[in-house]
């Protein structure tokens, strides 16, 4: 089994493949304030929920945007099975070209769900990452990746919302019977949901437009399934498409 380990600013995602087949996925709330012996109790302790036994664990490899996180889960996956996790960055071979100003800079979560997207569902193609940002980033017409739009996550407007306001609440993320809210839980509510869906499906249209062409959109991240299913624009949700990129990472560049 090779483990696939998509550090996020919010949930630390982790699957486990068997054969290039997800075996399983599970998730754990992100916290730079934890050992290395306390993720690796942590990712021992979700592993034997999934009946996965220690010695079938081959290989690990880790995709961070959490800088201060990274060292800490590559030498938690050392203790907990002694391997040596391998590190998803633009400086490795991404198969594929990061043709924009500053490749150093490119999120190694974009790296993989763009590889994912290339590989699995070919290109060129745009693919919306929504978790705690939502990022939209094209591969062009030779596999490419060209560039990417970054925008507040859904959450993080709700939050905003809620917290620099004294009169609105903190509210679950699921879309009200009306887009015309009639209280104030359900005027949130419209506005988180419908109003990024219509984001979306807006930055649809300009990416297409200056595309030339358009695009299949491919969808993923935790907060994708409530959003897509609003879209007016056909798009496929694959709400593993990061964690399949360090999957083919891991297997393209052994």
């Amino acid at each position: 089994m090779i483990l696939t380990v998509d550090i996020g600013n919010t949930n630390i995602a982790i699957g486990g493949f068997l054969k290039d087949q997800l075996a399983f996925v599970a998730r754990i709330c992100t916290d730079t304030t934890k050992t290395a012996d306390e993720y690796a109790d942590k990712i021992l302790g979700i592993l034997r929920l999934y009946k996965i036994e220690s010695d079938l664990v081959e290989g690990a490899i880790i995709a961070s945007v959490v800088p201060p996180l990274t060292v800490v889960l590559k030498d938690a996956l050392k203790v907990a099975y002694g391997v040596d996790a391998e590190i998803v960055s633009c400086e490795r071979d991404c198969k594929m070209q990061l043709l924009c100003d500053q490749p150093s800079t490119v999120g190694a979560d974009i790296i993989c769900a763009c590889v994912a997207a290339k590989y699995v569902y070919g290109y060129p193609s745009l693919i919306v990452d929504m978790g705690t940002a939502t990022k939209m980033m094209v591969i062009d017409k030779n596999g490419d990746f060209i560039g990417v739009s970054i925008m507040p996550g859904v959450l993080m407007g709700l939050k905003a919302l809620s917290s620099n306001t004294a009169q609105l609440p903190q509210v679950s993320l699921e879309a009200p019977l009306s887009v015309i809210g009639k209280n104030t839980a359900d005027c949130m509510k419209s506005g988180a949901v419908y109003g990024n869906a219509c984001m979306v499906d807006g930055m649809i249209d300009r990416f297409n437009e200056e595309y030339g062409k358009k695009l299949n959109v491919y969808a993923t991240g935790g907060l994708a399934p409530y959003i897509v299913k609003h879209l007016k624009h056909e798009v496929t949700l694959d709400e593993n498409l990061v964690l399949k990129g360090l999957n083919l990472l891991y297997s393209k560049n052994s």
